[in-house]
């Protein structure tokens, strides 16, 4: 084995941290279990018969390793999994839960291979939206390593039957169920390319929360917009109890400046800090449908997502404020 060797490897390492992602709904789980798999990979490349192509081999063995992560633990859920809406109050009590519990979002640049068909470049990014990866989390392990081979990546019925050691008929079945839950969780996904009146929206939003404008905010949000902020398991509903959380618990957002970040396949999104720009507070993301936002997601764990985007613990930049742009 040799330094060209290992070199084709690591060129699969953006596509297999995808894959990981879908399988495991996690940055860091993903970025371990490729980690695992190049290492496999490397220790079983002599034996490699190249039947099927490289980058096939790896997707199986990286399957089959999100499958021994999956069998050791709990499916990762979304705060709008867990309880109805709460109720805005003094007496709120914040309840947290550790980081592996939940859904984490993912940068394009580790997920997201270079590609010269827009077909299958399409296909990835939609499948590392956030909300489709949290649908994917209600499937079984093997539902969702047989859709995501099948409908993703695109290997035939036998060729995931292969990688998952079962029937052409055990997969199909899989898919079956597969597909039928995730019509039944429906999830809401951000349109695929964002027109010129979404980029118009998205700026209105990023002015109303650097100008701290609250009204101003929440009418560019649905009446039913869901607010939820990981790793505590609050969530709310509605543009009123988000008016009552920024302007009372959630104050502290005052004086923050938003940065474009690119996310799970080109969903808005951005990194919040605050105390006028010098200390790192969420990776935020936002769901579109039609010309409104239907969710907003605040990502707090700051220590873990901000690396992962490249992005610094201290902004030394001072960003303009929206109110002079």
């Amino acid at each position: 084995m040799s330094a060209t060797d290992f070199t084709q490897l690591e060129e699969h390492r953006s596509a297999l941290t995808g894959h990981c992602y879908r399988m495991l709904g996690s940055v860091i789980a993903a970025e371990d279990a490729v980690q695992e798999s190049l290492l496999r990979a490397w220790k079983g490349l002599n034996g490699f018969n190249r039947q099927s192509s490289l980058k096939t081999w790896l997707y199986r063995i990286a399957t089959n390793v999100c499958l021994d992560t999956l069998a050791t633990g709990k499916r990762r859920l979304c705060p709008i999994d867990l309880s109805a809406p709460a109720t805005v109050s003094p007496d709120l009590v914040l309840t947290q839960r550790e980081r592996e519990y939940w859904v984490e979002p993912i940068p394009d640049g580790l997920a997201l291979p270079c590609s010269s068909d827009p077909q299958e470049e399409a296909v990835l990014r939609e499948s590392i939206r956030l909300a489709f990866v949290a649908a994917l989390q209600y499937l079984s392990p093997r539902e969702r390593a047989a859709l995501l081979l099948t409908q993703v990546l695109d290997f035939s019925a036998e060729e995931a039957a292969e990688t998952l050691e079962t029937s052409v008929a055990a997969v199909n079945s899989a898919l079956q169920r597969a597909r039928a839950t995730l019509e039944a969780r429906n999830p809401v996904t951000t349109p695929r390319a964002l027109s010129a009146e979404h980029d118009a929206l998205l700026a209105r939003f990023v002015n109303a929360f650097e100008r701290y404008d609250i009204p101003a905010l929440c009418e560019l949000l649905r009446d039913d917009v869901k607010f939820s902020m990981p790793p505590y398991e609050l969530w709310i509903q509605g543009p009123s109890s988000v008016s009552q959380w920024l302007l009372g618990f959630g104050a502290k957002c005052r004086g923050g400046r938003l940065i474009p970040v690119a996310a799970c396949g080109g969903t808005p999104a951005f990194a919040q800090y605050h105390d006028l720009g010098a200390k790192p507070f969420a990776i935020v993301l936002l769901e579109l449908r039609g010309q409104q936002i239907s969710s907003l997601t605040f990502f707090l764990d700051t220590q873990t997502l901000f690396p992962r985007f490249g992005l610094p613990m201290q902004w030394s930049q001072t960003p303009t404020p929206a109110s002079q742009r």
